[in-house]
């Protein structure tokens, strides 16, 4: 039987999590970045915590993912999407927009304890549902000289935090507590049992 879903995420990290536990999908892209998209505003809303913040951004996706498959006369399929987040001293930290921030990011993160977010959303025509992970990631101190080689490689771009711990960025980390997989952007673990509920075979 060939159940598939559709991952609406250019994510290449959530693909090769969704390979690994042997989940059929396809693609389902928006026409543009999400962060350039009017129906999935990722500008965190004021006074908005975290974890609501990656909660809405998640749903936002699965529900225009959702939307999309009916504009484009898809076949119809459960849609998955995702949004991850770092939560340091209950500041939401996403991706930055250019590599000052980004050394920004770093150097706030260096020596520090701070919490990864990431939330889940499978929904269809008739129903939407979501999971969150949080997991906390401990980075030893960086040096300046570490953060500007890190940044030059450009790995931290299209990074929440600005780091990637399934890249370059796992030398920096002393510590973590959670879900690896969370933290690389889909929790393998909190996703399986989603896609259970949806009646997918994993």
């Amino acid at each position: 039987m060939d159940i598939r879903i559709y991952l609406a995420s250019s994510s290449p990290r959530r693909r090769e999590l969704l390979n690994q536990i042997r989940v059929r999908f396809d693609l389902l892209l928006f026409r543009h970045s999400p962060r350039n998209d009017a129906e999935v505003d990722e500008a965190p809303l004021p006074g908005e915590t975290p974890q609501d913040y990656v909660v809405r951004v998640a749903r936002a996706k699965a529900a225009y993912g959702i939307a999309l498959m009916g504009l484009r006369h898809l076949p119809p399929r459960a849609v998955l999407a995702a949004d991850t987040a770092l939560d340091l001293d209950g500041a939401i930290m996403g991706k930055p927009d250019n590599p000052a921030q980004a050394r920004q990011m770093l150097a706030a993160l260096s020596g520090r304890v701070h919490r990864v977010l990431t939330a889940v959303a499978l929904g269809d025509e008739k129903n939407l549902e979501h999971v969150l992970s949080v997991s906390e990631v401990r980075f030893r101190s960086l040096g300046t000289a570490e953060i500007d080689a890190y940044v030059a490689s450009r790995e931290p771009l299209d990074k929440a935090g600005a780091y990637g711990i399934q890249g370059r960025a796992a030398i920096f980390v002393e510590e973590i507590s959670g879900s690896h997989s969370g933290i690389v952007g889909l929790p393998l673990c909190e996703t399986a049992l989603l896609l259970r509920r949806f009646g997918y075979p994993i």
